[in-house]
């Protein structure tokens, strides 16, 4: 029936009726206003925090708007004691009154000083270029934790001995988990509660019978003894007048040795260090309607058991829980808890407890295994078509005492069993003893693998493939980007990229999730670092692990390898440590994050002036141990190349890093306003470059060295070749990589933290996307030919020796993922602003690619690049942040060639031309979506630059 058909047919009374009723009982219309609005408020980078320790927080929000070119032009900052005060437009702790700005981020609060658990409600509005006045933001908050360690007044508590079967030896470290109970008597309706915990290694915590938080392996590793990290939570909806349990499970975590005497490794270096028990100290704030407070605290009135299910557990070893020893309602009230012991008063805890001001790690989401097989009678390998970092949830049905055992690898041998030889002394293994009822459901908490294959043995019936889910577990840090072009292989090695760095995140970056080792090592993350935060929000985790860095320092100002210093390694380098200033650099330009800077530069400086001292000669430092580690093998055996002309030179790796470590540190003294320090930076690295071109130049062959493409790499990108060498320096790096490698890899960690830029930046991104698009050894693509899901250690990680083995590891990245948004997407942060305040787009066609989809979540919001190649024209959909700019280069020889929704691009709204540079238009962008469309644009052959 045509609608004509319908109202020709339809009684008026019944017409009458409908349109009363849409015009009446319809939901109103949500109208939005075009104007600039502010959204996402945060306070120290954080939504809502809880028990926050920075004395004078920062707040920081976007700029949303409908309209092109919006800009923010002043701001008022609302701060309220009260969620109804603030409702009331009532700021009685701080009124900035209206501020003629256009900063959103980490703006300073300046009110009226705030003391610890103090709860702090705030909003704000905002004015645009033209003087509109926004709405008020929606209401944000935060609340401060301790701010002094006397508002400490609970105590450590725990059981400083072996329970049962508990045992610390030579190997392996066998400990119970320890549980605690306490009952409390609320007399009075609560209005508000806060719980503060530090559970050391790790902790759950639950009341009347619930965890709080979705948090595990909580808290934050640290460097102990020095420091730990303590968490708080609102806990008022958990309590309740009257009677109320409280409840703490105690983990070993890093916090009590799994590796307690020399270890046989290859570095050969190190014990790791038993710091001591399970302990805990908490305190509960609890806030009455009649204004009165009562505060709870952990001392000798609680009850602790080693008696529980969970019999061991370790890090590197897995768990062991058996369930006729669990206690049904040992964390509710009225459990009979006679048996249990008095909580002991410990040795204290690490001597500095702060807040910590990361997301927590939580069970991010889930994988299914893909296939089962029988390898031997009752054994069975499961295989879960992802290389994963985290744990597997059972589901069991059998008789009392039946044992399930599981066992994690990311390989398998030829005949189907696992590859165990890479994971070294690590047991890997979780254990659950059955209690014999219809179901039951098991998962460890104090535990994790990283795999892709898992062994069972011992399940009561064959198992199937629904008994069994993998639970995805990492740091819950916020995704920021979106990636994918019309190469299959670039696409699925940023799937293996993402997976292998967000299995990584544990409260310190890792290196492997899997063997006996998962240390922080510094050599790592010093430009991978940047690689990430276009896919994670990592601002807050990477501030996290500079302190960690320093609390690792020595009095001497030597850095370490590793920090935490779970394995104490301090071998004097300068590409290891140098990840102290580097990621410094990184939070300061994607972020905007410069407490890095102000809290960390005198420790950075002591580093500084502690390696030129002891191991400078000449301006020239020869110290290094690792060299360009992880270069590409002539042979498939081999860990490391033997062969001297894969070799980088000690002396340029040490000193080329040292010079540009110089540089950086220039710019940070000027940050802070100190002038005369700059200048000696600044001096220094003068001496340092020429002494460097002086000793490592070879006239006759315009290389640096013995010529080894990282040797190159590391002169042009850090600009240490005089203007009048760099085309012959550059040749030379072609010239290695294209004829001596057949175009492939031949550079380590160090070497690939810049390579794909220098081929793009000097007009070879061919180069660039060749060594990106490669399947033969050695190459990311040949890692994916073999399987891989995640990146390897090694280029041949499927030959080398199994000791160095990890097939989940990040390192060799390098600027790979700085490249694919940068150059191939187009999105970079402008070096005249930081955060992504101005915003320079200038994508690179090159090879057969089609099309590329990228956008970053940025501090100021939402950037997008997509383009696409169709039938000769160029076609470019931009998003821009509001409150920002962007310059973008558009290929286009000529202004007429480019259109943007529709019209010739320099008269439409909200942009601005600028100049022509090559066979590029340069135009200026305020914040919105624009269009752009280039009849016959240069191909991808001619438009290299």
């Amino acid at each position: 029936m045509t609608r004509s058909t319908f109202l020709s047919n339809t009684p008026k009374q019944l017409l009458f009726l409908l349109s009363f009723l849409l015009l009446h009982c319809a939901p109103p219309v949500q109208r939005v206003k075009k104007g600039l609005q502010p959204a996402q408020l945060t306070t120290e980078n954080l939504d809502n925090p809880i028990g926050i320790d920075v004395r004078v927080p920062r707040l920081s929000w976007i700029s949303t708007s409908r309209e092109r070119g919006a800009s923010q032009s002043a701001y008022r900052i609302l701060v309220a004691s009260s969620g109804e005060l603030l409702e009331k437009n009532q700021g009685d702790l701080w009124d900035s009154g209206k501020i003629a700005s256009d900063q959103s981020l980490y703006i300073p609060y300046e009110g009226k000083i705030l003391g610890s658990g103090d709860a702090v409600f705030w909003k704000v509005r905002l004015w645009d270029g033209q003087g509109e006045e926004s709405d008020w933001s929606e209401p944000a908050q935060w609340s401060m934790g301790f701010l002094e360690p006397s508002d400490w007044k609970g105590e450590w508590i725990g059981l400083d001995r072996e329970m049962g079967a508990d045992k610390l030896d030579t190997t392996f470290t066998r400990m119970s988990a320890r549980y605690l109970r306490k009952e409390v008597e609320l007399p009075k309706q609560v209005k508000a509660a806060t719980a503060h915990i530090a559970g050391l290694g790790l902790f759950e915590l639950y009341i009347n019978g619930k965890k709080i938080s979705e948090a595990v392996l909580a808290p934050a590793l640290a460097e102990y003894p020095k420091r730990a990290y303590y968490m708080s939570f609102d806990v008022t909806e958990n309590l309740a007048q009257g009677r109320n349990a409280l409840g703490v499970i105690l983990g070993n975590g890093r916090y009590v040795g799994v590796r307690i005497d020399e270890i046989e490794l290859y570095y050969d270096s190190s014990k790791l260090t038993h710091y001591g028990f399970p302990k805990m100290i908490a305190q509960l704030e609890v806030d009455y309607t009649d204004g009165s407070r009562e505060t709870i605290v952990s001392d000798t009135s609680w009850k602790i058991t080693a008696e529980g299910p969970i019999l061991a557990n370790n890090a590197f070893d897995g768990e062991e829980y058996d369930a006729n020893k669990e206690m049904p309602g040992w964390n509710a009230t009225g459990f009979k808890d006679a048996d249990w012991l008095q909580a002991e008063r410990v040795a204290p805890g690490p001597e500095i407890l702060s807040a910590q001001m990361i997301p927590p790690i939580e069970v991010i989401g889930e994988v299914e295994p893909v296939s089962i097989s029988e390898v031997e009678k009752d054994t069975f390998i499961l295989d879960m078509g992802q290389n994963m970092v985290g744990w597997v949830k059972i589901r069991v049905e059998g008789k009392k005492g039946d044992t399930v055992s599981l066992r994690f690898a990311e390989r398998l041998n030829p005949d189907g069993s696992l590859y165990l030889d890479p994971i070294r002394t690590a047991k890997v293994n979780d254990i659950y003893i059955l209690k014999g009822e219809e179901e039951e459901v098991w998962e460890p908490r104090f535990t994790y693998h990283g795999f892709q294959y898992l062994e069972v043995v011992g399940y009561p019936e064959e198992p199937e493939l629904d008994n069994f889910t993998g639970r995805v577990v990492h740091d819950a840090l916020q995704p920021t980007g979106q990636f994918t072009t019309s190469n299959e292989m670039i696409n699925q090695i940023y799937q293996n990229a993402r997976w292998g760095i967000r299995g990584n995140y544990r409260s310190i970056p890792t290196d492997c999730p899997q063997r006996d080792e998962r240390q922080a090592w510094l050599g790592d993350r010093a430009t991978g670092s940047r690689g990430e935060s276009y896919l994670f929000d990592n601002a807050n985790f990477y501030t996290k692990w500079l302190q960690d860095i320093e609390d690792s320092q020595f009095d001497s100002g030597s850095l370490p390898d590793v920090a935490p210093t779970y394995w104490k390694v301090h071998t004097d380098n300068v590409t290891w440590p140098a990840a102290y200033i580097f990621i410094a650099d990184m939070l300061h330009d994607q972020f905007g994050e410069d407490r890095g800077i102000h809290l960390h530069y005198d420790s950075m400086k002591k580093w500084m002036g502690y390696m030129r001292e002891q191991y400078m000669k000449d301006f020239i430092i020869e110290r290094d141990n690792y060299g360009d580690w992880g270069v590409p093998a002539e042979a498939p055996g081999l860990i490391h190349t033997e062969d001297a002309s894969r070799k980088t030179s000690p002396g340029v790796l040490a000193t080329s890093y040292y010079y540009h470590l110089l540089g950086i540190m220039e710019g940070f003294a000027e940050h802070l306003g100190k002038t005369g320090e700059a200048q000696e930076f600044s001096s220094l690295k003068e001496q340092v470059s020429q002494a460097f071109h002086e000793k490592f130049f070879d006239a006759e062959a315009k290389a640096y060295k013995n010529n080894t493409a990282t040797t190159n790499v590391l002169a042009l990108h850090f600009g240490l070749v005089p203007e009048e060498f760099t085309s012959q320096v550059f040749d030379n790096l072609v010239q290695v990589t294209m004829e001596d490698f057949n175009g492939h890899i031949s550079v380590g960690l160090i070497g690939v933290q810049a390579i794909m830029r220098i081929f793009t930046d000097h007009g070879r991104p061919d180069i660039a996307y060749k060594l990106a698009t490669n399947t033969t050894y050695p190459s990311w693509g040949y890692m994916v030919e073999q399987g891989a899901t995640t990146v390897w250690e090694l280029w041949n990680s499927d030959t080398a020796d199994p000791f160095m083995n990890s097939w989940n590891h990040v390192m060799l990245l390098g600027d790979l993922l700085i490249w694919y948004y940068e150059d191939l997407a187009g999105i970079a942060p402008d070096p005249e602003a930081t955060a992504f305040k101005k915003i320079f787009m200038k994508p690179t066609l090159t090879g057969d690619l089609k099309f590329v989809k990228a956008s970053h979540d940025s501090p100021y919001g939402m950037i997008k690049s997509e383009w696409e190649l169709l039938d000769g024209d160029f076609h470019w959909n931009i998003s821009i942040p509001a409150n920002t700019t962007a310059t973008v280069y558009v290929p286009a020889d000529s202004q007429e060639q480019v259109m943007e929704s529709g019209v010739i691009a320099e008269k439409a709204d909200g942009i601005t031309y600028l100049r022509k540079e090559e066979n590029r238009q340069l135009y200026r962008l305020g914040g919105g979506d624009y269009s752009f469309l280039v009849r016959n644009s240069p191909s991808s052959g001619s438009f290299n630059q």
